[in-house]
């Protein structure tokens, strides 16, 4: 940590619950992506787990970025008939731009399938460094093209169509409803960003207050956009949909739900992000939980805090979904 910057507290529950954790997901540094990947995630999403969550699941090859084959799961209620469409949630995984699988993430959207009568599809977008910017956005892109010409077949009603994503996948998410803006693609009804990976530059003060102590630090953070970047990460070569951080014109987004912990690397991102949709007269809904670290809702769903957050999101969901 700074000698010279302090930071804030973390919540007690959320403390206790990152001592149990913090030894199994290291600072990430590039040798350390090969490793990471085989380890794989820990959360189970077998099809018995989503049969017990009351959906199930179908795999598509799809065309993404450059006509290049990429996989999406299409998620709905357990004996939906699709007589009547529902909303679309298109979903994008976190995984700092390198790590994770479409799954990843899913588990909090499973609720609102089942509470909305929903079809949610998930992207399987292709990883840096491998596969470098501008394709992961891209792939992302495809998948909601994809998503919204199929739309009468997969049950979704195309005025409440969202995006959704968590830490990488919410960068990748903002990315996604910003080129959809740019080429007149998707209407989409709403984003959802879940402490989202906004800004390559490295410059803010949470940045530097997180060098370590908390999941998803300073380096790892550096490693993520350097693999998605390479040498042009902090430069003036960056698009705006890599790192949303840099857009300057925010207008004509749709109504947007932003979190964060207020422990965590990507607070004030998350933060500057709302404001600048603000400027931008865009609808936009932030909450900055107290002592959240990064995925604290992910590690500890059964803490105060986290149920806190879960409940906003889905607060927000059914004021915008059912209204």
């Amino acid at each position: 940590m700074s000698d010279t910057v302090p930071r804030p507290p973390l919540d007690p529950e959320l403390e206790a619950a990152l001592l149990l954790v913090q030894d199994q997901v290291p600072t990430i540094t590039p040798e350390l992506i090969p490793a990471m990947r085989q380890a794989g995630t820990p959360v189970d999403v077998s099809d018995d787990v989503l049969a017990d969550a009351g959906v199930t699941r179908r795999d598509v090859t799809i065309p993404g970025f450059e006509g290049a084959d990429i996989q999406v799961s299409v998620i709905t209620r357990l004996g939906r008939t699709g007589s009547r469409p529902g909303p679309g949630i298109y979903h994008v995984h976190g995984g700092g731009m390198i790590l994770g699988d479409r799954m990843v993430g899913i588990t909090q959207v499973l609720p609102w399938i089942v509470e909305h009568d929903a079809v949610a599809v998930t992207v399987e977008y292709r990883l840096a460094p491998e596969s470098p910017d501008p394709c992961p956005v891209e792939d992302c892109y495809a998948g909601l093209v994809w998503t919204a010409r199929h739309a009468a077949e997969l049950g979704i009603d195309p005025e409440r169509l969202i995006i959704a994503g968590a830490s990488a996948g919410g960068g990748l998410a903002a990315g996604t409803a910003l080129l959809a803006r740019d080429r007149n693609g998707p209407r989409l009804a709403g984003q959802m960003l879940i402490c989202p990976m906004l800004d390559d530059r490295d410059e803010s003060v949470s940045t530097v207050q997180f060098e370590d102590a908390v999941l998803w630090d300073r380096t790892s953070n550096r490693t993520g956009w350097s693999a998605l970047l390479g040498g042009r990460r902090g430069t003036d070569d960056v698009s705006v949909y890599a790192a949303p951080a840099r857009a300057t014109d925010l207008s004509g987004l749709p109504p947007t739900f932003i979190d964060c912990g207020s422990a965590e690397v990507f607070r004030d991102e998350g933060v500057a992000y709302a404001a600048a949709l603000w400027r931008a007269g865009v609808q936009a809904e932030l909450h900055v939980w107290p002592g959240g670290f990064h995925g604290f809702d992910m590690i500890a769903p059964h803490t105060a805090v986290s149920q806190s957050a879960t409940a906003a999101r889905r607060a927000w969901l059914a004021r915008l979904l059912d209204a």
